[in-house]
């Protein structure tokens, strides 16, 4: 099959590697209709050194068709669209009951082989999905592919951010960084009720698009006396950050109120943090950080997605074949064109 391959850090190869086969009898093989490139995608892109192995198939937001299906699968069948999170997860250990699958004690992420071990990914032709019946979710009747695979990781991730963030109808809260995961947590947020939602970003064309999207949108430049003088003075209820940089970090602390929240859902590499311990006691700040348990969530939120209310797929700005993936990495690391999220089709 053909796949989007990790080449070393900003090489990318589009080439042939083996099918995927059943290991296990609770697998199946899923043909990718529809795969995205997301911004932890970059991370391995623009950082990674050492890690995954050369050759691994990329990706990990993918919605596809059931092809194969392992002997002890029995709730899935060939034929089924099915959408994934971007982990796997068993569905009885410890961390799944209480509803964070993203910490499966069995779980595992997709596009990330490491010696030899682990999962190959999503931009790709298709793709073993192993813990199938627990990992995977039918599509119903009235979800397209794209609002399927956005389901898997971006939305979840960004409603993630609003729930952490503890929205109330009457609060100030700041989302930094309008990129695909700030936008849903705009979403998240006008969902969850609240009435005045002010978005950061560097960029116009994503503050454009957060402002289609139901937020006041505000340059960095700008933000601090803009959001002081919303909240009398006292800063934000709650920043959502959803960038992953230490300064974004950094944006959200001196941006937030006293009693306030950080809320962070980008993926962060930097060493440090961005405040330090004694300025996080001295506003008596709540930073919740971690990975979203994506799979939890495509329960509780497909209603939303049903309704119709937000247009989730408008964050598609590039369309691609996945044959044209190599160049759409380039596109999307560079944000050439205003890319703000580039789909894939195989």
């Amino acid at each position: 099959m053909k796949a989007l391959t990790f080449r070393g850090k900003h090489r990318i190869g589009y080439e042939s590697i083996p099918d995927p086969e059943i290991l296990s009898p609770q697998d199946v093989i899923v043909r990718v209709k529809v795969c995205a490139i997301c911004g932890s995608d970059l991370h391995v892109y623009r950082e990674h050194e050492k890690g995954i192995d050369q050759g691994t198939a990329m990706g990990h937001e993918f919605s596809g068709e059931i092809v194969e299906v392992g002997r002890e699968v029995k709730s899935l069948h060939k034929g089924d669209s099915v959408m994934s999170p971007f982990t796997t997860s068993c569905g009885e250990c410890y961390y799944c009951r209480i509803g964070l699958t993203c910490r499966c004690e069995k779980g595992q992420l997709f596009g990330w082989v490491e010696n030899g071990k682990g999962l190959q990914g999503g931009q790709s032709q298709y793709v073993r999905v192993p813990l199938a019946e627990s990992t995977l979710m039918k599509i119903p009747d009235g979800v397209t592919p794209e609002e399927a695979l956005l389901l898997g990781d971006v939305f979840s991730t960004g409603y993630f951010s609003a729930l952490q963030a503890g929205i109330r109808r009457e609060g100030t809260y700041v989302v930094v960084g309008c990129g695909p995961v700030g936008l849903m947590a705009i979403i998240g947020a006008r969902d969850l009720g609240a009435e005045k939602i002010f978005a950061v970003d560097a960029v116009h064309a994503r503050r454009e698009k957060a402002r289609e999207f139901g937020a006041i949108v505000v340059t960095p430049e700008a933000a601090h006396e803009t959001i002081r003088a919303a909240s009398n003075g006292r800063g934000a209820d709650a920043v959502m950050e959803a960038v992953g940089h230490y300064s974004a970090v950094r944006t959200a602390w001196e941006l937030v109120s006293p009693g306030g929240t950080i809320s962070s859902v980008g993926v962060c590499t930097d060493p440090h943090l961005a405040f330090s311990p004694t300025e996080a006691y001295n506003k008596n700040l709540t930073y919740k950080i971690g990975r979203c348990p994506a799979r939890r969530l495509m329960d509780e939120l497909l209603p939303v997605i049903l309704e119709k209310e937000y247009p989730i797929g408008s964050i598609f700005s590039h369309h691609m074949r996945l044959e044209e993936g190599v160049e759409g990495y380039e596109i999307f690391a560079n944000k050439k064109d205003n890319c703000l999220k580039v789909l894939l089709t195989p």
